[in-house]
């Protein structure tokens, strides 16, 4: 019988028992689900059902990852947040396949994650918070694919510029961290915090009355622009004789007008 790690009651998860974990997810993909089985290492004998898509192993008692695990060469799909783990192995780079990794809730450091993390060339989603990382590492920057970035509750306290120009990125969160309120080298983490609540979507993507909407907000905005653009531009607070004076009894005459499309 294949040995692996220790599940509820003292028990191991063997091979057969790992075999019934397997689920068919809606597109088709075959998912190995062995989250919340109180394993405290990793099970060596799933590393022959090495031809799933995905793999779950969130929320055990996981300290340690072997390098081995680089053998789940199909593998689009990794799960490891709640666990205990402490450093990614360098032999994640040669799981190119992957588009999601989440990390999160363990006790990763900054040196904890390895330089080979800019070999995953495909991944979309990649999760990092609520760890101990007290900087960001520079190899997200070579990550052209990626979509959304989580490094909440960490220990940052700057954000690298090369986060900010990657091509794809739709969302990062980086909230409750410790950065500088008066900082004028880390003005791009107020830019970047933008991004956390931000979707970009594609046309094809929207339903047809979410696709009504934002065309005419975009027509809207246009019109506007277009009127600005023709209107000769008043002087502005005219009706000023000192800072401390009453302005015009018509406040949108100088007020900026900003629009918030959400």
């Amino acid at each position: 019988m294949a040995k692996g790690g220790k599940g509820p009651k003292g028990k191991k998860i063997t091979l057969s028992m790992a075999k019934n974990c397997i689920k068919i997810t809606f597109d088709g993909k075959k998912r190995l689900d062995l989250s919340k089985m109180g394993l405290t290492t990793f099970p060596k004998c799933i590393l022959r059902l090495n031809d799933v898509d995905e793999l779950d192993l969130s929320r055990n008692l996981i300290r340690k990852l072997p390098d081995s695990i680089s053998k789940f060469q199909n593998l689009r799909w990794l799960d490891l947040h709640s666990n205990y783990i402490d450093k990614i192995p360098k032999s994640i780079g040669q799981m190119t396949s992957l588009l999601y990794l989440n990390v999160s809730n363990n006790r990763l450091t900054t040196n904890g994650l390895p330089v080979e993390l800019n070999q995953l060339k495909n991944i979309r989603t990649v999760n990092l918070g609520l760890n101990h990382l007290d900087s960001v590492p520079t190899t997200l920057g070579a990550l052209k694919e990626l979509h959304e970035i989580g490094l909440h509750d960490n220990l940052l306290n700057s954000i690298p510029g090369s986060i900010s120009k990657l091509p794809k990125l739709k969302k990062l969160n980086i909230k409750r961290n410790p950065f500088p309120k008066s900082d004028e080298s880390n003005m791009l983490v107020d830019s970047i915090k933008r991004l956390e609540n931000l979707y970009l979507v594609e046309e094809k993507d929207l339903c047809g009355h979410c696709l009504q909407k934002c065309q005419q907000a975009r027509d809207k905005l246009n019109k506007i622009k277009s009127m600005a653009s023709l209107t000769p531009r008043k002087a502005i607070f005219s009706n000023l004789v000192s800072p401390n004076s009453t302005a015009k009894d018509t406040q949108e005459d100088w007020v900026p007008l900003t629009i918030l499309l959400e």
